[in-house]
């Protein structure tokens, strides 16, 4: 029974653990469900969606009723004594205007893109937010491998310090790069300190750009790959294509061009009907009247407000459009700047990895199986490992660089 109890909590245990590692699309994933900015977006969108159904709206039909031409003096609203019929009406009256079919076409046309520029602005900040998620797992994985790093060296001086004492103690050695060693020592649990609080913050903001329990703890998937866009296209098309701010830009000059339909929708006539109905006084006759009504926008005096609209409009679509040339422009210019960089980068990791490294690596072994022959000092066995040491730190932040430039890149190019 005991057994079984232990196997299952060993089985939970193992599962919790598997959980509470996330992955960089996982991220992704709960960002683009949870972050309350893009529900913001979403509500948005929702609203302008909701305004569009009500475009085939029509004016409400005015009603008016009282007196219709009647006298002042009661009395002759009466049948008279000579048999006339009494003076004065009371009136009924209903007015209907009809909506301009073009008007209404323009303006559902319009109202049903206004959401559109709103999509990519909300696929924009998407963009950002996961550029965001992306630099700080990238720091987190760094972090990760220098912890590493900084564990095989509190071991290889941790071996230094006590071989170190037993020659001291012997008289085999001398002790001043003992106290250096020593204080290297501290300087690790120093430095193991600060990224282990770094971590503490990455796991925060990730947590606050998922709209977590800012406390949830979690680790992350040490995996990132590290792709290579040396034939990467950047032309104008295909950066329309991949940026949601541009593309947004896009929809705001197509729906300026339907906002200026609407406005010169409004100096076309619209029709309606008026009827009026009239009860007469002292037996005056039951009448009507039936009459089609039609507004002239068209005039000057009254189409002023629609065309000063228009040419604004004009000249907002060419800011529109002089914005989406500086977005490309911008965006082409730092794509090719970071590509350069990132080859130059590469080719710096590729020197650390094939020569600087290995060559500190086999230096620092040469020397480490001398000093076990007591053939070398220490001092000269310390200042190998620490070589070796800053050299794998100053690696690590190359990789970084590269890392982040790649996150950038994407960032730009909106790369998924």
């Amino acid at each position: 029974m005991k057994k079984g109890f232990f196997l299952i909590i060993f089985f939970v245990h193992q599962v919790a653990f598997s959980q509470s590692n996330m992955s960089l699309d996982s991220i992704f994933f709960n960002i683009a469900t949870n972050n309350p900015q893009l529900k913001m977006y979403d509500a948005q969108i929702r609203s302008q969606d909701a305004a569009a159904a009500g475009a085939r709206n029509w004016e409400a039909p005015q009603l008016s009723t009282g007196f219709w031409m009647t006298p002042y003096n009661p009395n002759l609203w009466k049948r008279q004594s000579d048999g006339s019929t009494g003076m004065g009406q009371y009136l009924v009256s209903v007015e209907q205007m009809f909506p301009n079919t073009k008007r209404q076409n323009a303006e559902e046309k319009y109202l049903q893109a206004v959401s559109s520029v709103v999509k990519e602005n909300k696929n924009a900040s998407l963009n950002e937010l996961n550029a965001a998620a992306k630099q700080n797992y990238v720091e987190w994985l760094i972090i990760k491998k220098k912890l590493i790093i900084l564990d095989d060296n509190q071991k290889l001086l941790e071996f230094m310090l006590k071989n170190a004492e037993l020659r001291y103690q012997n008289n085999l050695g001398k002790v001043g790069a003992y106290y250096k060693a020593k204080a290297s020592l501290g300087n690790l649990e120093n430095t193991r300190i600060e990224l282990e609080n770094e971590i503490i913050q990455k796991r925060i903001f990730l947590n606050t750009l998922m709209n977590r329990d800012k406390s949830m703890g979690f680790d992350i998937d040490t995996t990132f790959e590290n792709r290579h866009y040396d034939c990467l296209v950047t032309d104008s098309s295909s950066m329309l294509n991949n940026r949601s701010d541009i593309r947004a830009v896009e929809k705001d000059i197509q729906l300026t061009a339907l906002q200026k339909d609407v406005e010169r929708s409004k100096l076309k006539p619209e029709f309606g009907v008026r009827y009026d109905n009239m009860f007469g006084f002292g037996g005056l006759p039951l009448q009507y009247s039936l009459m089609g009504v039609v507004k002239l926008p068209m005039a000057n005096w009254s189409s002023r407000s629609s065309k000063a609209n228009v040419q604004s409009l004009d000249w907002k679509a060419e800011a529109l459009n002089q914005q989406r040339q500086m977005m490309i422009n911008t965006a082409n210019g730092m794509t090719l700047s970071m590509r350069s960089e990132i080859a130059s980068k590469q080719r710096q990791i590729k020197l650390f990895e094939n020569n600087i490294i290995p060559a500190l690596k086999r230096n620092f072994q040469s020397l480490l199986l001398a000093y076990e022959q007591n053939t070398e000092e220490l001092f000269t066995l310390y200042d190998a490992w620490e070589s070796l040491n800053t050299t794998q730190v100053e690696y690590l932040d190359n990789v970084k660089q590269l890392y982040l430039m790649q996150v950038e890149l994407e960032r730009i190019q909106e790369i998924k």
